[in-house]
């Protein structure tokens, strides 16, 4: 009896080992499978060749972005508008995943993302594009083939994608670098390269070069008529009194008999500057400058005769008096950004209820300071699109600030400071609304907006939109609200209050490049409204009230109070 007892021990004993040993194989293999699909390789600047960017004075924290396309709601309650200026919360809805499961999420999302981009493309197949295809070129730190604006998308870049951008932006040629990044310029400035060494796929398409490591496939875009190109962030910067010795010094002159505003800015855009400096006949070019500052414009009025082709100046001011036009050229002294040199100890929210422009914000603070946002989530698009912190652990302690639309006292109490971002209620619904609807560009249907989703969204979105302004305004420790409608009117008097609170110190030339190009890659256009008015009488009799209490919240703490267009009459 004792010995098949004791065979039967053995027996067990062995297949308990042989259990352990499967399960560490298997651990390990999950292990370095995880590892090998996380490491994606993406080209980074070199640090060192970058001009020298702004100083902090106690450099704020790092962060994520949103979450797989869907915003996490914390712990948020539908709020009650009391009298005394406060609420009283109600009932209350699902509260957001542990942090531990979202940054396994996030991680997740993050293996997802295409791996090792070592695949070759065919250097004579047929190449499917509008415009013509001029060769490969350098493009490093020390010989960059095109100096315009760059764009990135790691999963849809195609080389019709990137020239239709650079053309929208003013560019004549087009380049793709990695198969993922896509870069703009009117001239080529670095040698050739052999053709071998752009042999990367483009990340949406196949059969196209789409460049290689610290080289750049080069397109000539579609060429278009004189006066009838499209260019996007050109904005007017104003009317300004210049002296003749000073414009004189302006690196670029052009004398059209008939000068347009479209044909001086086409001119410098040319020449990739940054600033059309007009007076009829005369042309001038020039980068940003603290000459073109606020204090320094004049009445508009002095500029009045540039207007119209027949019409002459004031005598007093012809030779005086300029309009001034941001071409869409990024000014190269606020393009290139990075991780702050020094982690910080502290951590800086940026916060909003969904839909409220915290993506805007982000790209203007990462255009004013030089470093980069970062986000409590993971949002492949965005990282696509540039903002490299998307892909950095929030707590890391490398970004300026961090996006989040978190509203739980716990997720609160995280941040040791935050700029909390409200905008108008109806806005930030349809514009979060349009988002599910049809991602961060798109426009939601007359049909979506009739369907009976909609409503359903108005009546659980709207609650969040005061509980979200209402916890922080209750559990943040250090707090600058900055109104989304003030930030468009006002925008450089707000980027400097927001820089101030970022502990951020910034050049003059900075702040109007950022304003130059403000719009970004985000912005959606305003075309495709719906052709109703989408909010019924019985949602602004719910809507209302969360106004009413957000505004006396607001007066309580001695903060800036909502826009009178926020308040129902």
């Amino acid at each position: 009896m004792v010995a098949p007892l004791y065979r039967l021990h053995c027996l067990l004993k062995r297949a308990q080992m042989l259990l352990l040993c499967l399960g560490i194989a298997y651990l390990m293999a999950g292990s370095i499978l995880l590892l090998q699909r996380s490491s994606v390789r993406v080209a980074q600047p070199n640090l060192a060749s970058l001009p020298p960017l702004l100083s902090l004075a106690a450099p704020p924290t790092a962060l994520r972005t949103t979450g797989l396309g869907v915003r996490a709601r914390s712990r948020w309650a539908a709020v009650q508008p009391v009298s005394g200026g406060g609420a009283k919360a109600g009932r209350h809805w699902p509260a957001s995943q542990s942090l531990g499961v979202q940054h396994l999420h996030r991680r997740w999302f993050h293996s997802l993302l295409p791996e090792s981009p070592e695949q070759r493309v065919s250097l004579h197949r047929s190449s499917r594009h509008k415009g013509t295809y001029i060769g490969c070129f350098l493009h490093n730190a020390s010989d960059r083939a095109l100096g315009g604006t760059m764009l990135y998308d790691l999963r849809k870049m195609t080389s019709s994608l990137c020239q239709d951008t650079c053309s929208e932006s003013g560019y004549q040629f087009a380049g793709l670098e990695y198969g993922a990044e896509c870069h703009c310029g009117n001239r080529i400035s670095s040698p050739r390269a052999s053709e071998e060494d752009c042999s990367l796929v483009c990340r949406g398409e196949r059969g196209s070069p789409c460049g290689g490591v610290g080289r750049l496939s080069i397109y000539k875009v579609e060429e278009q008529l004189p006066g009838h190109r499209k260019f996007r962030n050109v904005h007017y910067r104003g009317c300004f009194k210049m002296p003749k010795n000073t414009i004189s010094t302006f690196p670029t002159y052009s004398f059209q008999p008939n000068l347009t505003t479209q044909s001086c800015i086409e001119t410098c855009t040319d020449k990739e500057l940054p600033l059309a400096v007009f007076r009829k006949p005369h042309c001038f070019c020039t980068w940003t400058s603290s000459l073109f500052s606020l204090n320094q414009q004049s009445d508009n009025q002095q500029c009045a005769g540039n207007y119209t082709a027949t019409s002459a100046p004031p005598a007093s001011a012809e030779h005086e008096h300029f309009q001034v036009y941001h071409t869409p050229v990024l000014d190269s002294r606020c393009k290139e950004r990075m991780f702050l040199p020094q982690r910080s100890s502290s951590l800086v929210a940026l916060s909003s209820f969904p839909g409220a422009g915290n993506t805007w914000v982000r790209h203007l603070i990462e255009l004013v300071t030089g470093y980069y946002t970062g986000s409590f989530y993971f949002d492949g698009t965005l990282y696509n699109r540039g903002f490299k912190g998307e892909k950095d652990y929030w707590k890391s302690g490398r970004s300026i600030c961090v996006k989040t639309h978190e509203s739980g006292q716990k997720e609160i109490e995280m941040f040791d400071s935050a700029i909390l971002l409200i905008r108008n209620p109806y806005r930030s619904l349809m514009a979060e609304f349009n988002r599910k609807c049809a991602g961060h560009l798109g426009h939601a249907t007359d049909a979506q907006w009739k369907s009976k989703e909609w409503p359903e969204f108005v009546s659980s979105y709207a609650p969040w939109w005061a509980s979200h302004a209402l916890s922080w305004l209750k559990f943040g420790r250090r707090l600058l609200v900055v109104h989304y409608e003030e930030l468009q009117r006002t925008l450089l008097p707000q980027l400097r209050l927001i820089t101030d609170f970022l502990n951020a110190t910034m050049t003059e030339e900075r702040l109007l490049c950022a304003q130059s190009n403000q719009d970004g890659h985000f912005k959606r256009s305003g075309a495709q409204r719906p052709s109703f008015d989408p909010f019924t009488t019985d949602m602004r009799q719910m809507i209302d009230p969360f106004i009413r209490t957000v505004d006396q919240a607001l007066q309580s703490r001695n903060l800036s109070r909502l826009p009178q267009e926020y308040l129902p009459r």
